[in-house]
C-alpha cells in the first residue's frame, strides 16, 4: 500500500500546486474529538444532529448519507476520519474499480497458471520455478513529491518496498520512472535534483540497488511530475505470506517506527481547498522517511515469517493503522478491536482520529497467535525495532477502536470507551464505488496550420536537410540523451545481483544460487497516450514487453500505475477507461497477466492535467544468464537485420516533438498479434545462441535505435535502409514491433530460416565496423519524392561516433544546466 497523499476525491479538488498553500487540517477542522468530551459510539447515537465536517474531509453529501445508513447513526468523529481515508481514491479505487475488474476478465487461465498472488494483494506473485517466485508492483508518489521532492520521493520507495517485504520477499531491485516539465524552467530542475537524490538517498541507504527507469520531460508534467516506483523481490513459493487477520483470538502485533502526525496533512483526504495558506506552520507535512529504520524492519520481518511466526502480515501505509486492520480484517471475514491506548507514540496530544489515519513511515503489523508474542518480542528486540500489541481479532466482522484499555482476554476493560465500530467490509472491499461519466474530448489538431504546404515528413529540424545533423539533435534532447547523470547517484550494484551497465535496455538481476536471470523494465508513452489513450497504453505494453524479449528472457507479467487528471470531468474518466482497454488487450495478446499496480488520479496543475501516462512495469525470465543478449554492437563483422515491417506514423515521436510537428492523426499502428510474433522470434533467435546484440526500435526510431548500439558497442557500421515515402519516417518514425539484431555471417542462412518459420519479415540493413554510422537511403523516398517536393534531403546520414558519444553523453547535462 502505498501513502495516501494523492489521488483524493476533494470538494475542490486541489492540484498539486495547491498543495503549496493547502493547510495541516490538526486544529482547522472542529472535531467533536478534539475537546475535553470523546465522540464515543454511544454518544453519536444519542446525537444525531451533531454537524460534522465531512465535505473539508473530502466526503460528498451522498457518501456522508450512506456512511449513516450503514451505521445506523451518525458516524463518530474517528470513525468519519476513517472512512475519509478508506473511501478516497487511492485505498478504494471509487472511480476506477469499475474498469480495473477488465484485467481479470482478459486473463485466461493459462496466462494465471503461473501466478501465486494477483490484484487485491500488496504485490503480484508469479512462480520463476524450482520452488522459487517473483513478487513485484509499481506505485505513485506524485504529489508529495511536488511538495517536497526529497521526503515524497524517499517515502515512496519506502512504502514499495515495504508492499514487496510484505508478501514475504526479500526486495532485490527498484525501477523508478520519472516525469518532469520543461528542464531549462528553475522549479522542474529543482523538483530534478531533490527527487533523484531522494530515490537515491533512500534505495542506497536500505541496501536495495536502483537498476533503471526512466526520465521523460513533457510539458504537460510541468505543474505535476510524476514519481512512479517500482520494486522487486524474491520469495520462496512456500514462504508467501498474505495481508489477512484470520483467527478470533489472535494478537494484532504492531512492530516498527512509533505514529505522528506526518503525512496527515499532505495531499490525503484531510487537505482541502477550504484551508488557506494564512498561517505558514500548517503546510502539509509530507511523511518523513528513515531508510535506516526501514532496513531493520526487512530484517525483523523477513525472521519472523522464517520462523513461521505469523498467521498474516500487512504494511501500514495509506490511511495507517485504519487501512492495515480493515483490509487484513475483511480479507479474512474477521473482525479487529484496536487497543487506542497501546499504539505508540512520538508527539504528545494526539487525537484519536490522528493515530488511527496518520501516514508515519516504517510500520508493520503482523497477526500471530497469543503464544509466538514473546518470539516475536525478542526478534523484534534483536533488531532494535519496538513492537507491542495493539488489538485482537474478534468474530463479528467489525473494526472496534477502544480507549481505556483491553483485558488480557481482548475484551474492553471496565470503564472503556468505543470510539469506533465499522463493519470491516464497507471500508474495504464494499466501500463506495463510481461509474463516472465518460466521454472523448474534441479532437485537437496538432497538425501544421490550414493552408501550409510543409509536414512532417517533409521537414528536418535543426540541421536543414541533413539527417546526420536532426539524429545528433535527437540524440541530445532531454527525452533520448543518456542518463548518467541520474544513474551514477544511484548505487545499483549493492546486493550483487545486478548484471551489465545502467541505461543500455532492461535491468538484469541474477536469481543467486540459480543460472536464471530476472529482467525489468518500465515504460510509458504519455506523448501517444495524449492523442490516443488506447493505443498508448497498448503501445506501452508492446514496448516494455519488447525491452524484455529482446535479452532474450520471456516476460511473465505485468504491473501498472496509471497516472491521468481528475476522474469528475468526462474526458478524463474516457482517457482512463480507453487505457485500462488497451493495457489488457495488450497483455491478452502477448499473454501477460496484469498481477496488480496502482491508480494515480487528480494529477492536474492549474489550467491542464497531465498527459495520460499509464506507466507498465514487467518482470521476465531468462533461464540461463550465460545467454543474455545485450544491446551494443558486438563484433566487427557482424551483419546488423531488422526484424518487423514499419509503417507510416510519425505522431507522438520524438522527432516529431522535436520538429514541432505532432499531426494526431499520422499516428503509428499497432498489430498486436505481429508484435507477439516478432518477440517470440527474437527470443528463439537468442536462445539458440545466434544473436549478438539486439535492440528495439523506439524512440528516435531506427536512426537513434542504430546510433544507440554504436554509441554503446564503441563501433559504428555501414547500413541501407529503404524509404518507400519519406525519409523521416523512415529514420526516426517509431512504428513497433521491430527489433535490430545483429549475428555472425555464419548464422545468417539459420536466423532467416527461422524468421520464415515465424512468419516475421527480416530485412538485412548491413555490416557492423568503423569509426562512423553511416546510414544510406534508396528508394523512391529517397531522391525523386523529395525532389518533387523542391527539397533536397541527403541520400545518406553519416556521422563519426565521437559526435554520437558526445551528444548522446552531454545532452540531459546540458538541459538541466548541470554541465561542468
Amino acid at each position: 500500500m502505498a501513502d495516501i497523499t494523492e489521488d483524493t476525491d476533494l470538494v475542490a479538488h486541489p492540484t498539486a500546486a495547491d498543495l503549496l498553500d493547502i493547510t495541516d487540517p490538526i486544529g482547522a477542522v472542529d472535531l467533536v474529538d478534539q475537546g475535553p468530551q470523546l465522540d464515543t459510539v454511544a454518544r453519536a447515537a444519542a446525537t444525531p444532529d451533531v454537524g460534522q465536517p465531512f465535505r473539508e474531509l473530502g466526503l460528498k453529501d451522498d457518501e456522508y448519507l450512506r456512511i449513516k445508513e450503514i451505521l445506523g447513526r451518525r458516524p463518530t468523529d474517528a470513525e468519519l476520519a476513517m472512512y475519509s481515508v478508506m473511501w478516497s481514491e487511492h485505498c478504494s479505487y471509487k472511480s476506477s474499480k469499475v474498469h480495473l475488474a477488465y484485467f481479470p476478465a482478459t486473463t485466461t487461465e493459462q496466462m494465471r497458471s503461473k501466478m501465486l498472488a494477483g490484484i487485491g494483494e500488496n504485490a503480484g506473485v508469479v512462480d520463476i520455478g524450482d520452488g522459487w517466485a517473483v513478487t513485484f508492483k509499481i506505485e505513485s508518489h506524485n504529489h508529495p513529491s511536488y511538495v517536497e521532492p526529497y521526503q515524497g520521493a524517499a517515502t515512496g520507495v519506502g512504502g514499495i518496498l515495504r508492499d514487496i517485504f510484505a508478501m514475504g520477499a526479500r526486495p532485490i531491485a527498484i525501477l523508478d520512472a520519472l516525469r518532469f516539465g520543461d528542464p531549462a524552467d528553475a522549479r522542474t530542475r529543482h523538483l530534478v535534483n531533490g527527487i533523484v537524490r531522494g530515490v537515491g538517498g533512500y534505495g542506497n541507504c536500505v541496501g536495495v540497488p536502483t537498476v533503471g527507469g526512466e526520465l521523460v520531460f513533457d510539458p504537460s508534467y510541468q505543474g505535476n511530475p510524476l514519481v512512479n516506483v517500482m520494486a522487486i523481490g524474491l520469495v520462496r513459493e512456500d514462504a508467501i505470506v498474505r495481508a489477512a487477520a484470520p483467527g478470533p483470538g489472535n494478537l494484532v502485533i504492531l512492530y516498527g517506527s512509533a505514529t505522528g502526525r506526518d503525512g496527515i496533512g499532505g495531499a490525503s483526504v484531510l487537505a482541502s481547498a477550504t484551508f488557506g495558506a494564512q498561517d505558514p506552520s500548517k503546510r502539509p507535512a509530507v511523511q518523513v522517511g528513515d531508510p535506516f529504520a526501514e532496513k531493520l524492519l526487512i530484517e525483523a520481518t523477513l525472521e519472523i515469517l522464517a520462523a513461521g511466526l505469523a498467521e498474516g502480515l500487512s504494511d501500514l501505509g495509506a490511511a495507517g493503522i485504519t487501512c492495515g486492520v480493515s483490509e487484513t480484517a475483511d480479507r479474512a471475514g474477521t473482525g479487529i478491536r484496536v487497543d487506542l491506548d497501546a499504539i505508540p507514540r512520538r508527539e504528545p496530544g494526539m487525537a484519536p482520529f490522528e493515530v488511527m489515519i496518520s501516514e508515519s513511515q516504517e510500520r508493520m503489523v503482523v497477526i500471530a497467535r497469543p503464544e509466538r508474542l514473546p518470539e516475536i518480542a525478542a526478534i523484534c528486540e534483536r533488531w532494535g525495532i519496538p513492537c507491542g500489541v495493539i488489538g485482537r481479532v474478534t468474530d463479528d466482522g467489525d473494526i472496534a477502536v477502544v480507549e481505556g484499555g483491553l483485558a488480557p482476554d481482548g475484551t474492553p476493560n471496565p470503564g472503556a470507551r468505543e470510539l469506533a465500530r465499522i463493519p470491516a467490509r464497507a471500508l474495504a472491499s464494499e466501500a463506495i464505488v463510481f461509474d463516472r461519466l465518460a466521454a472523448p474530448p474534441p479532437r485537437r489538431r496538432r497538425a501544421p496550420a490550414p493552408g501550409s504546404t510543409e509536414t512532417a515528413a517533409d521537414m528536418l529540424p535543426e540541421g536543414g536537410t541533413d539527417p546526420g545533423a536532426v539524429l545528433l539533435g535527437l540524440l541530445g534532447s532531454p527525452n533520448l540523451a543518456s542518463r548518467a547523470w541520474v544513474a551514477e547517484q544511484f548505487d545499483r550494484h549493492v546486493g550483487t545481483n545486478t548484471v551489465g551497465s545502467a541505461g543500455h535496455g532492461a535491468a538484469v538481476l541474477r536469481v543467486k544460487g540459480t543460472r536464471r536471470a530476472l529482467v525489468a523494465t518500465t515504460d510509458g508513452n504519455e506523448s501517444v497516450s495524449a492523442l490516443d489513450p488506447y493505443l498508448g497504453a497498448a503501445l506501452s505494453v508492446a514496448e516494455a514487453a519488447r525491452n524484455v524479449s529482446v535479452t532474450g528472457a520471456r516476460p511473465l507479467g505485468v504491473t501498472n500505475c496509471l497516472n491521468f487528471g481528475d476522474p469528475t470531468r468526462p474526458e478524463s474518466f474516457w482517457q482512463l477507461r480507453e487505457a485500462v482497454r488497451g493495457v489488457g488487450d495488450a497483455c491478452r495478446a502477448l499473454g501477460l497477466p496484469v498481477t496488480g499496480g496502482n491508480v494515480s488520479l487528480y494529477n492536474e496543475a492549474p489550467g491542464s492535467a497531465i498527459a495520460p501516462t499509464p506507466e507498465i512495469g514487467i518482470v521476465g525470465l531468462l533461464d540461463d544468464v550465460e545467454l543474455l543478449v545485450g544491446p551494443a554492437f558486438a563484433a566487427d563483422g557482424d551483419v546488423a537485420l531488422l526484424a518487423g515491417a514499419g509503417g507510416p506514423g510519425l505522431g507522438g515521436s520524438a522527432y516529431a516533438a522535436v520538429a514541432g510537428l505532432a499531426a494526431e492523426d499520422d499516428l503509428p499502428g499497432l498489430d498486436l498479434a505481429a508484435e507477439a510474433v516478432v518477440q517470440a522470434f527474437v527470443r528463439d533467435a537468442i536462445a539458440a545462441r545466434h544473436v549478438t546484440a539486439a535492440q528495439d526500435v523506439s524512440g528516435g526510431g531506427l536512426a537513434v535505435a542504430l546510433a544507440e548500439m554504436a554509441i554503446w558497442g564503441g563501433r559504428g557500421g555501414r547500413f541501407r535502409v529503404p524509404v518507400p515515402s519519406a525519409p523521416a519516417v523512415a529514420l526516426f518514425g517509431e512504428s513497433p514491433s521491430r527489433i535490430v539484431l545483429t549475428v555472425r555471417p555464419p548464422d545468417l542462412a539459420e536466423v532467416r530460416a527461422l524468421a520464415g518459420r515465424h512468419g516475421v519479415p527480416l530485412a538485412e540493413l548491413g555490416i557492423v565496423g568503423g569509426p562512423r554510422l553511416v546510414i544510406e537511403m534508396f528508394g523512391e523516398g529517397a531522391t525523386g519524392a523529395a525532389e518533387g517536393r523542391g527539397s533536397s534531403i541527403a541520400d545518406a546520414l553519416e556521422v563519426t561516433l565521437a559526435d554520437l558519444r558526445h551528444a548522446w553523453d552531454n545532452g540531459l547535462p546540458r538541459a538541466l544546466g548541470e554541465e561542468a
